[in-house]
């Protein structure tokens, strides 16, 4: 029996150990009602579901904090605690909903779900074994010296970091060998010829014609017979791979990166032994009782919960009226300033722990204290130079800025760093009006893009304040009346 080679291992415990750190560890997007609503953290609840202060007040701050991205032609608006506490209740309706229509069986739903499962299976599996594996990865004095002898210049926690990074994925490699040989694992190579020839047809005559060449999901989906799809590349105790695995693992590596062999033997094989790693580990994690872990059910509830409102939203988006050109122009001549390129104000800043010290580095600096001098004694970001910055990036605060002319220093004034609301004092050096522009296709389908996307956020909306006449709802609106993420002391 062929066994996993050493450098497939190393790629493949690689990717395994990028999922332990990726997936362990990341937050449920919903919460089940375990928690009392006597609890005064809560502030919603809507059958199983309970909302928090703090998912709350991270919604709030995600609202308004700029987002380069955002196809919004709208103005960045200050949302008020109870009406975004409103749309976070509508959204749980709208997956609850979605359960009662079926659509968790939708087809990209369930695997979706069904990938997301075995991943985060592995990554208990994993973490529980390399956590008894502690004492053989952690890298020795001995270790570090020879490697850093080797090359002077390299910093020491790296090299450690190197080190045991090494020796994890050894482990892990070693691991996966095991389990392969545990579970029997059987390929059937006589079917490889089949896929050589399914593997062509997809590629160079898909039923639809692609400019660009290469599988797409949608083909799994709608060009492969049931049979095809149920060839039986590999057995193993308790399970096998199809064909269908085969393929879907093919897409899930990006078109460039795509083996190029898949035309013979040996490269149905190498994708094949990709393809059985996650089912292997999968298993074994599911022998160990890890799928009863609390924690894993309640993170992959969060996960189909995220992706069945994904869902409804993308079908109800197709409801959305594409903009006419009179609609478009019309909005851009009635809104001609927002559409003004090369605005900008070169700005210098000093970020304060409190208001209290921001009052009181802008009283030392009117009375004549130098600026660099204050932030290198009381900014939280010493280091920080004079830079540029946008309407874009300052979101609300940019009209506290605008108000002010170069050489003035303005504070104590609120501002985004690191993902939270900060005081600041902040030194004009330059301030750029920009132009206005003329209408341009660029500029019309940033404006369609804009309207297409409020609509679709009224289409949601609406469909959700309908659907909270359906489902019984609490908010306790007493412990929000103070929620605001401006509100920083």
């Amino acid at each position: 029996m062929k066994l996993l080679s050493k450098k497939l291992a190393l790629v493949l415990s690689g990717l395994l150990i990028a999922l332990l750190v990726s997936h362990c560890n990341s937050p449920s997007t919903s919460q089940s009602a375990v928690e009392s609503p006597a609890d005064p953290n809560v502030v919603a609840q809507i059958d199983q579901y309970v909302i928090t202060k703090g998912q709350l007040q991270q919604k709030l701050l995600q609202e308004i904090y700029p987002n380069p991205y955002n196809y919004s032609i709208e103005e960045t608006s200050r949302a008020d605690a109870k009406s975004m506490l409103q749309e976070m209740v509508a959204e749980k309706t709208i997956i609850i909903e979605a359960r009662k229509l079926g659509y968790t069986e939708d087809e990209m739903v369930k695997a979706s779900v069904e990938r997301e499962r075995k991943r985060r299976l592995i990554s208990l599996l994993l973490q529980n074994y390399l956590k008894d594996m502690k004492d053989k990865i952690t890298a020795t004095e001995a270790e570090i010296e020879q490697r850093m002898q080797a090359d002077p210049n390299s910093n020491r926690t790296r090299v450690k970091a190197i080190i045991e990074n090494t020796k994890a994925r050894k482990i892990v490699s070693e691991y996966y060998n095991q389990l392969y040989e545990k579970f029997h694992v059987k390929k059937l190579s006589e079917n490889f010829p089949q896929v050589i020839q399914i593997h062509d047809r997809l590629l160079n005559h898909p039923k639809i014609p692609q400019k660009m060449k290469y599988i797409r999901n949608s083909q799994i989906k709608d060009e492969m017979t049931p049979e095809e799809k149920n060839i039986v590349l590999a057995s193993y105790d308790y399970g096998q791979v199809t064909l269908e695995d085969w393929f879907n693992t093919l897409c899930e590596s990006a078109p460039p990166s795509r083996p190029k062999n898949l035309n013979t033997p040996t490269g149905i094989e190498q994708l094949l032994n990709r393809a059985l790693m996650i089912p292997i580990y999968a298993t074994e994690a599911k022998l160990q009782n890890f799928d009863k872990d609390e924690t894993f059910l309640k993170q992959l509830r969060g996960f189909e919960d995220a992706r069945l409102l994904s869902k409804v939203k993308i079908d109800k988006y197709k409801q959305v009226k594409e903009p006419t050109g009179e609609e478009i122009l019309t909005y851009f001549n009635n809104n001609k300033e927002a559409f003004r390129t090369g605005r900008f104000m070169k700005i210098d800043q000093i970020w304060c722990e409190d208001l209290k010290t921001t009052e009181q580095v802008k009283d030392e600096l009117d009375k004549g204290k130098d600026f660099e001098s204050a932030k290198q004694e009381y900014s939280l970001v010493k280091n920080s130079k004079a830079s540029n910055t946008y309407p874009s990036s300052e979101g609300l605060f940019w009209k506290d800025l605008w108000h002010a002319e170069p050489n003035d220093i303005i504070g104590p004034i609120k501002g985004f760093n690191n993902g939270q609301v900060k005081w600041r004092i902040v030194k004009i050096l330059e301030k750029k009006p920009g132009e206005l522009n003329e209408y341009s296709k660029d500029i019309g389908n940033r404006i369609k893009n804009g309207i297409k996307s409020e609509r679709r956020k009224a289409i949601i909306t609406e469909y959700g304040r309908e659907l909270l006449k359906k489902y019984p709802y609490n908010i306790y609106t007493k412990r929000i009346k103070n929620i605001d993420p401006l509100d920083i002391k």
